[in-house]
């Protein structure tokens, strides 16, 4: 089946939704990975904001670097006058809200004001300032005072350090979304194409198929087993109308035969005597074999029959069942030989079973054979195997059809005339029941022209 992408509706949509998944997903991971970095670095800046020189406030840090620098507070209006100096390179520090106290609490600078009449007196710290410790070496040499707390500087700290990073966050972010773009079409395209399938099989649709893949990857392995289980159960499908219309067929005749015949006796046509009834009884009991044929069948497919295996001598069995049909095919001017060494491995196996096969198998024989016909068995040992072959010199099989003599319900006479065909279902019953017991069952030519069937059963080992 040469499969060709196919760029339906509903494969466009589905793509679009996958693609709009895997892009939600994307978005959020960036989303809640940049939210995580600020916020975790937002909260050890403030955190340690008294504690690293990096986040205090500028002009307490130019305190204890100018303390050391003197060691005392002798010549502090220095700094006042240089931030001052416009461009110079103290002219962001602002004094006009900050008030430096000595260790003892005494003012050295209000607010800015060199000459402020609070400088050497003692100061209350109002409600709402906020005190900033300065020490150098672990001594205090101060404090200094702001009248109220600057709480976006730990915050504009935190974005001057993560700038840089959110931008490069986001450019590798857009770099790997145009990637993504172009890598998702490798995994958004086979998965459309199965869920399409999909959805189609399971409104029963089983001609879906996904379109072959170059690729040996795991989704181009999920296309091909998905083709592979909708051939499978296309195949289920078509052989259940089959064997519905089958069934129907093999129904028809003999309950229309009966219907008549019974109509007949009814309406006077026949006399109601031993004659006319005779060939209703024989449809029944064709219906009867029918269903039971059609019940084994059943059982044998859903593993459900029981076998009794043990050791059997597969030359005595087989001569059991030619015993039984040897009056029917003196009947029918038919010859049945047996042809087996003296010694001879027993098999492991049902009896009951196998001497179904077997009877299957010579009943079918005798079914196809014309007058003046023979049936021979062969037995022997091929490959740790006992087999069997049962050929004949009837019509036979054509080779092209060779692989069909075992489906249900099929003949090789196309008439379907049961006198000749059967119902076609004791060749099927039969590859159930050996392949059930380990066994093998194949159909082949004879070089007579004939049909021949090989069956092969395990040998019996020392251990059983």
């Amino acid at each position: 089946m040469n499969l060709k992408r196919k760029e339906t509706s509903s494969v466009k949509q589905i793509r679009k939704r996958l693609i709009l998944s895997l892009l939600r997903a994307f978005i959020a991971v960036v989303s809640l990975l940049i939210v995580s970095i600020t916020g975790v670095t937002i909260y050890t800046i403030i955190q340690r904001n008294q504690e690293n020189l990096l986040f205090r406030a500028p002009n307490a840090s130019l305190l204890e670097a100018f303390y050391i620098g003197k060691g005392d507070w002798t010549g502090i209006n220095s700094l006042l006058s240089q931030s001052n100096v416009p461009g110079g390179p103290l002219a962001s520090i602002d004094w006009h809200r900050s008030v430096l106290l000595d260790a003892q609490g005494d003012v050295i600078i209000d607010h800015g004001n060199p000459n402020s009449p609070l400088i050497g007196q003692m100061y209350e710290v109002s409600p709402g300032q906020n005190i900033v410790q300065l020490s150098v070496n672990e001594m205090v040499i101060g404090y200094l005072i702001q009248d109220r707390q600057d709480p976006f500087h730990p915050i504009v700290q935190t974005f001057s350090v993560m700038n840089p990073i959110i931008i490069v966050s986001l450019f590798l972010g857009i770099l790997t979304l145009i990637f993504a773009v172009f890598l998702m079409r490798k995994v958004v395209d086979p998965l459309a194409d199965v869920i399409d399938a999909a959805e189609k099989v399971g409104k029963g649709d089983f001609t879906a198929r996904i379109p072959p893949s170059k690729r040996t990857d795991d989704l181009a392995m999920l296309g091909e087993h998905f083709n592979s289980m909708t051939e499978a159960l296309e195949q289920n499908d078509r052989e259940r109308k089959n064997m519905t219309a089958d069934i129907a067929h093999e129904l028809r005749t003999p309950l229309s035969v009966l219907r008549g015949r019974l109509e007949g006796i009814v309406d006077g046509v026949y006399p109601a005597n031993e004659a006319s009834i005779a060939p209703a009884l024989e449809e029944t009991y064709l219906l009867e074999r029918l269903v039971e044929d059609l019940r084994l069948l059943t059982l044998a497919e859903s593993h459900q029959l029981h076998y009794e295996t043990k050791s059997v001598n597969l030359k005595d069995l087989a001569q059991r069942v030619v015993n039984v049909f040897e009056a029917q095919a003196a009947s029918q001017d038919v010859t049945i030989t047996m042809n087996a060494p003296d010694s001879l491995p027993n098999v492991v196996a049902d009896p009951q079973r196998t001497e179904q096969v077997i009877g299957n198998i010579i009943a079918n024989s005798l079914r196809y054979i014309p007058g003046k016909g023979w049936i021979k068995l062969d037995l022997g040992t091929v490959d740790g195997s006992v087999e069997l072959s049962i050929s004949d010199n009837g019509p036979g099989v054509p080779e092209d059809q060779l692989e069909w003599v075992f489906t249900r319900f099929w003949r090789s006479e196309k008439s379907r005339a049961r006198a000749t065909g059967g119902a076609g279902l004791g060749l099927t019953i039969a590859k159930q029941l050996i392949e059930a017991q380990g066994g093998k069952i194949s159909a082949s030519r004879c070089p007579e022209g004939g049909l021949k069937i090989t069956i092969q059963l395990p040998k019996e080992t020392e251990s059983e």
